[in-house]
Parts: C-alpha cells; structure tokens; sequence
C-alpha cells in the first residue's frame, strides 16, 4: 500500500478497471453526455416552461452559475482524489466516512434511475413524432422503444468503459451541432423579435408569477446540468486523472451551460415568451414542432437530435452508477459481486446487467402506471433533489478537505467563498425538488412529483440503517469510504 494525500491507495499487481483506457476527449463527453445536452434542451429545460414561461433563460442562467460554483469545487477536489468512488469518495474524506457512504448511496440512486428517465423520454418521443407522421400508429406504442434503448445501452456498458465512452463522444457531438445550428437560424429569423427582456421575470405566468416561476422552473433547468460531475466516477480508467477530470467536469458545465441559455433564449424568441407556457417536450409545441413550422425537413435532425441524446445520456448515466456500485462493492458496503470484472473488457458487468434490470423495469412501471410524460417528471424530480444534496454535501467536502488534508494548498476564494457560495445557490432549487415552501417563492408540487421527498427519504432511511449495521459491526469497511483506490481488483482477494 502506499499513502495517497493521507488516505491509503490500495495499490499491486491485482488487474483492476482498465487503467488510462480513456483521454480528456472521453471524459469530457462523459460528462457532457451525462448532462444530455439534446434530450434536455428539448426536455428537461422545457418542463419548466410550465412554471417560468417566458422567463425560462433566467431559470437555465440561474441553474449554470449553481453548477459552476459546484464543479470547481468537485474539480478542486478531483485534483487529489483520482477515485471511482468520485462524490462519496471526496465527502468521506473531506467530512465524514459515514457522510460518504450517505452521498455515494444517494449519488447510486440517482445514478440508477438516470437510464429509465431517458428511456421514458426515448419512448414518448420516438411513439409522438411517429404518431404524428403516421396517425394509424399508435401514440401508446411508447415502450417498444425503451426496451431498444435498454439493450442497447446494455451492450454498451458490457463493452467497457473504452467502447461506450468513445460511443458518448460520437453521439454527444451530434446532438450538440444539430441544436446549434437550429438555433442559430431561428435567431436569425426572429429579426427586430429578439427581445433580452426573456432573461428577466416579466413574461412568467399569472400562477407563479415573478421569481417563484424562475425558482419552480429551475428544478428541471438544474436538471439539465445534473451529470456534469460524471467524468469522476472514471478516474481510475483516465490518462492523468488529476488533470482531466478537473478540466472535463469544469469544461463541460460551461461549455453546455451556454449552448442552454443560447438554445433557450432562441427557441422562447421563436416561439413566442408570452405563450411559452404551452412549449412541450414533444408534438407541435416543441423544438420538432418548431423546427418543421419553419425550416420543413429539419425536424428530422433534431428528432434525431433527440433520440441520439437520450441514448448517450442513458449510458453515460449507466457508466456513473455501475462504478459507483463497483466501489461500494470493493469495499464491501455493497454486494461484493458488485465489483466482478469482466475478464476480457475489464466492466464490472454483473452491476452493468443489474443497472439493465432496474433501467428496464422502472420506466415500464412509471410509464404504465402514469403515462411516460408524467412518469418522466417524477422521476426527474427525484433525481434533482438527490443530486442537489449531493452537490451541496461536495461544496462542504471542498472546505472540509482543504481544511483538514490540505491546509498549506489552501485558497479561501476557491475553497471557501465559491463552495460557500455553491451552497447558497443550490438551497432554493433544494427546497424547491422537496416542496417544503420555506419561502414565498416556493411552488408547491403537483401529484405525483409531490411524492419525491417521501421517496428519497425512504431510500435515505435505508440508507442510515445500513450506516448504522456497518459503524457497529464492520468499521473497518466504513473506514475504505476515505480511501483512494487505484489498482485493486477485489474479486478472488481475501476477506
């Protein structure tokens, strides 16, 4: 073993994840294709049109300058903790092992319910634009489609980290070009129409007016962003992790942050800011809609667009909880079986088949039970108040960890005034996911969104049961929540 900025790097001749299997190139594009730049300009931003109307940009500037906070505080963090463990392995270090366990089960749960809310959103889509192109097909022919998308992510996952990354750049660049470029037209088309008033509360709807649209419709702007820390979980797999995660978790936020609020601010001019409550992720209120009432066969581009988004941002979401799972089961927190390699791909392929399961049967139950939109807006709920808390736990970690492990690197803009600052920023989106109206400006949440917090406070009770079992009966694996791992390969290593 050898010591690691005073944790232990577990280190030998054991075979481990696939080592430098991936370049600044692929895990930039993790962490881009994480964040699905196309299925959330065409969705997850729009769903909060709803609350923000025309305002929404504000909503996308508000969400982006949240994250950036955040992603240089997990960047600051990435420098030193090359860990596939990623957020619980930095808040275990920087506050607690117990709190690291709580955010990297937390962090898991999102992770696993990433897959079924592209799928729900692959299938609604895919089952729309066919419906609408040929009426005798069915609208609620929309899980045929998340069974396709399933597989093939699964195949993707199994490959490895080296297929289904370079997989995640293909895709992403596609996506991100087809919306640009649409974008660019229509502000060229609107003329004397383009109006910045979109990036101020006027044009919110009469039933949240003000900052309380902006506040209700950042839930699934900050959505947009949620993944942009996705590089993370790959250090281990990374050329010079301690570098390119750093510059992959950073440049992608803002580098998408401002194709979301270029897109955004389009889009609400092309439509219209004072109907833009009626935009849609789908049908002719939505960027197909839009793209076919005025540039004709464009609209297959972006559908396109679309369908390709949901794909790369399903694996790469794949990616993030089977490393996840692969750290937790190293340790033992998790099932040990959790962290058996693939021998030929090096994928730990037991959590891959096991995240196939979940991505599967999820947005069947939710898309059945709800319809697939609805479905789509629960699970994304949950997603956003999980991630808040876990980005607002790894802006307390970059203060923690400078303070304690640190201390002669410590800067107090970047470790204390920016992840203060993150913090602040994050709260009312928090409160917002949660539906606890502490303040004026908080929306309450329509059924069945309402039930996320009774949701994640459920998986949290598990979560500290576990906690408990583990502090009183196995503290020495609580004590692996701090460690750096770098070359271990538990399977066949002694108990």
């Amino acid at each position: 073993m050898e010591r690691v900025n005073g944790a232990t790097a577990i280190t030998g001749n054991r075979p481990g994840l696939r080592r430098e299997a991936v370049g600044l190139r692929e895990v930039l594009f993790q962490s881009i294709t994480a964040m699905a730049p196309g299925a959330a300009i065409a969705a997850s931003i729009p769903a909060g049109a709803a609350y923000a109307g025309g305002s929404l940009p504000l909503a996308v500037v508000f969400a982006l300058i949240a994250c950036i906070f955040t992603a240089l505080a997990i960047g600051e963090l990435a420098r030193h903790i090359p860990a596939a463990g990623s957020v619980a392995t930095y808040t275990a270090q920087g506050l607690h092992p117990g709190v690291g366990f709580l955010v990297g089960w937390g962090y898991l749960f999102i992770e696993l319910l990433v897959p079924p809310l592209l799928f729900l959103q692959l299938g609604f889509t895919v089952a729309a634009t066919l419906n609408a192109q040929w009426p005798s097909v069915s609208a609620d022919l929309w899980w045929p489609w998340v069974i396709l998308g399933s597989l093939i992510v699964l195949f993707a996952g199994y490959r490895g980290v080296r297929f289904s990354a370079r997989l995640g750049t293909v895709l992403g660049s596609f996506e991100i070009a087809v919306f640009v470029v649409l974008a660019f037209l229509l502000i060229i088309n609107a003329g004397s129409h383009n109006d910045l008033s979109v990036f101020g509360t006027g044009h919110t709807p009469d039933a949240y007016k003000g900052f309380t649209g902006v506040i209700a419709g950042s839930i699934y702007t900050v959505l947009a962003f949620a993944g942009f820390e996705a590089a993370a979980p790959l250090a281990e797999e990374t050329v010079n992790p301690k570098r390119n995660i750093r510059l992959a978790v950073v440049g992608a936020t803002i580098g998408i942050g401002v194709i979301y609020i270029f897109t955004t601010y389009a889009i609400d001019i092309a439509y219209g800011p004072g109907r833009f409550t009626k935009f849609t992720g789908a049908g002719a209120d939505s960027w197909q809609g839009v793209a076919k009432a005025s540039y004709g066969i464009f609209w297959v581009l972006v559908f396109l667009a679309v369908v390709n988004s949901t794909i790369a941002n399903a694996n790469a979401g794949s990616n993030v909880s089977t490393r996840m799972a692969f750290a937790l089961g190293r340790i033992r927190m998790l099932p040990r079986f959790l962290s058996t390699l693939h021998p030929r791909y090096r994928s730990p392929y037991i959590a891959v088949l096991i995240q196939w399961v979940v991505g599967l049967a999820a947005p069947l139950i939710l898309g059945f039970k709800y319809g697939p939109t609805t479905g789509f807006i629960f699970d994304a709920t949950i997603i956003v108040l999980i991630i808040v808390g876990v980005y607002i736990a790894c802006d307390l970690a970059c203060i923690g960890y400078y303070l304690r492990h640190r201390r002669e690197d410590f800067n107090p803009l970047m470790h204390l005034v920016i992840p203060v600052l993150g913090i602040a920023a994050f709260v009312p989106a928090f409160l917002a996911a949660a539906g606890i109206q502490a303040f004026s400006f908080i929306a309450p949440l329509t059924s069945p969104s309402s039930y996320a917090g009774i949701v994640v406070g459920v998986w949290l009770v598990i979560g500290v049961i576990l906690l408990a079992y583990f502090a009183t009966q196995h503290p020495e694996r609580l004590a692996e929540m701090s460690r750096v791992h770098l070359d271990e390969d538990p399977v066949g290593s002694p108990s």
